[in-house]
């Protein structure tokens, strides 16, 4: 049997320390194998630079995957070209630089982390993330992958549950990242996979999807643009808790939501 943690949208310094302190004892807790995130938020609230993702990586982070933000901090960019444990979605053009999965590997068991987006309300329109998600999973096959393990990055709920009956039976798990809000609908497709429409997100929930509410609420009584900062206080890690048998069906899905503070250290 293979555990793994995923965790929602790591949102900026108080995500990022969040990991540091939490992953480890999460790791005695519930045990798992492997860890991943989404991390497209982790700079700032908007994208991964080069130096965040190591500093995520060194804290015991397997791979890092990305979503429509990806691309805005120009030094990731080398970093996206060189560096397989970090991924962007798969049905960007061709031209982009990185890769749309990865592969991982626990105990001879062979794990693809894969990355998509969706089309319904994102910018900028990509290619159809259902085909990426075809050549993906192909590929993945051809490799030997067990458990694929998909990162879809969409605004709608009917894109992403879509995407999980598309994909039932031919990956392990699609899991919904991007709208930063932990749903209710974790569950076992019939043929195994295992969903959820949103893990959540890491970083301070006290906040409207991670920035401070104030600049947020001069934006929608104004319609003027504003300067939006990441909020400072209620830190949450979320995320979900994976297992899987040796034919690589879902065996749960068990959604992670841990509030914490310094003083807790």
């Amino acid at each position: 049997m293979t555990k793994i943690l995923f965790l929602g949208d790591i949102f900026s310094k108080t995500g990022r320390e969040l990991v540091r302190d939490l992953l480890p004892p999460l790791k005695e807790e519930l045990g798992f194998d492997l860890a991943l995130a989404n991390a497209e938020n982790a700079a700032n609230g908007r994208g991964l630079t080069a130096p965040t993702a190591q500093e995520l990586l060194s804290y015991g982070l397997a791979a890092l995957s990305g979503g429509n933000h990806i691309f805005r901090q120009k030094d990731i960019l080398p970093v996206l070209a060189r560096d397989n444990r970090i991924i962007r979605p798969a049905n960007f053009p061709s031209p982009c630089p990185g890769r749309g999965w990865t592969t991982l590997e626990f105990n001879d068991t062979l794990i693809g982390f894969g990355n998509l987006m969706g089309r319904i309300y994102m910018t900028p329109p990509l290619d159809c993330p259902f085909q990426a998600a075809d050549k993906m999973i192909a590929e993945m096959t051809e490799l030997g992958v067990k458990i694929p393990i998909i990162d879809f990055h969409a605004e709608t709920t009917s894109e992403k549950k879509t995407m999980g009956f598309y994909l039932d039976g031919r990956a392990g798990a699609v899991l919904g990242t991007h709208t930063h809000v932990q749903t209710s609908d974790a569950q076992i497709f019939p043929k195994g996979l295992a969903y959820i429409t949103d893990v959540g997100f890491t970083g301070p929930h006290d906040s409207v999807i991670g920035m401070a509410y104030q600049d947020v609420l001069e934006h929608f009584l104004t319609a003027r643009p504003q300067a939006y900062k990441p909020a400072q206080t209620g830190a949450r890690l979320e995320g979900v808790l994976l297992d899987f048998n040796e034919r690589g069906e879902a065996l749960s899905i068990k959604p992670i939501s841990r509030p914490y503070s310094a003083s807790q250290k």
